[in-house]
């Protein structure tokens, strides 16, 4: 609250805060102060799925006005590496990235960030909508590199924030119990609900309700065990993209997945995405409005982060 207002530089955007969301990465810096090689080592502003309305432009800033209303990428590349030139600033080394260590976020009530990062929202598309695209992207950037397409059998592992955009991504590209419930309701065919099988018996599970095997998994868990069933239900010659982020080593059946040719790749963020959300949320051919289920002020801050970490509900905002 007693953060002074900062200035933007010539080609920054001051930004009063509307919408945050909180992601599941949030929680895990506030009880455990890492994510893998990522360390809180001082005082940091959490919150990056994000929108808010321009208060002040710099200087060298002409595509944004003071009173637009913009969802905020982010990462922004902090040099024009290999990377950026090839396209993928996403795995640029030096990105600044919102809530990541050393960088603060933006759950705030005022941010500046770069304009170059901040996409002016169209009237029909709320503030809501504009923090949930960055939730939205991972799916985006996830389908991408599966390379789902209109007819794709996609098997979504996890019904979390991010399981369900992906069915929503795939849906529109065409794809717990009450997060099943949600899946269902945001798109989902056919939903699984897993309890003691062993990663063979989903995969046969899976090929059982779709009546194939998919050529596509995306596996948003992290979970060994749905890794596994993930490679396991995957058509040979299919492609399975690893979302989730659990422990750093895993056992999958990886002599299965080559002799299959069955391809596993990651995923990391996104990039160029946001034109893209944006433009399917403005042709409403994709609703994410369901996926909020609470909302709190900020002075509520740490009632909404104990909501999430106790796994209510789906998306929790701010």
């Amino acid at each position: 609250e007693n953060r002074p207002i900062p200035e933007p530089g010539p080609n920054e955007v001051l930004l009063r805060m509307h919408s945050v969301g909180i992601c599941g990465s949030d929680v895990h810096y506030w009880q455990h102060g890492r994510i893998g090689d990522f360390v809180v080592k001082d005082p940091m502003v959490l919150g990056h799925e994000a929108s808010g309305t321009v208060v002040k432009v710099g200087s060298g800033v002409t595509h944004l006005k003071p009173g637009d209303r913009v969802a905020i990428e982010p990462g922004v590349p902090r040099e024009m590496d290999e990377f950026c030139k090839t396209g993928r600033y996403n795995l640029s080394p030096t990105i600044f990235f919102c809530a990541t260590p050393p960088d603060d976020g933006n759950l705030c009530r005022y941010y500046k960030h770069s304009a170059s990062y901040c996409y002016k929202l169209p009237d029909n598309v709320t503030f809501e909508e504009g923090a949930l695209i960055e939730p939205l992207s991972v799916g985006i950037h996830a389908c991408k590199r599966a390379g789902v397409t209109l007819g794709s059998k996609v098997f979504v592992s996890g019904s979390g924030p991010i399981g369900l955009v992906n069915v929503i991504v795939a849906k529109m590209m065409d794809l717990s119990a009450s997060r099943l419930q949600k899946a269902k309701e945001v798109g989902a065919d056919f939903t699984i609900q897993v309890k003691n099988e062993t990663p063979q018996e989903v995969a046969s599970k899976v090929e059982s309700v779709l009546g194939c095997m998919p050529e596509i998994t995306v596996e948003c868990t992290g979970v060994q065990a749905c890794i596994q069933a993930g490679i396991y239900a995957t058509r040979s010659g299919g492609t399975v993209v690893l979302v989730g982020l659990g422990p750093e080593m895993v056992t999958v059946p990886i002599v299965n997945a080559a002799v299959r040719e069955v391809d596993v790749r990651g995923i990391f963020r996104y990039c160029n995405t946001w034109p893209v959300a944006i433009a399917l949320l403005a042709s409403k051919r994709i609703n994410v409005k369901p996926l909020v289920t609470h909302r709190f002020p900020l002075e509520k801050a740490l009632e909404a982060f104990e909501t999430t970490k106790r796994g209510e509900g789906v998306k929790v905002m701010l």
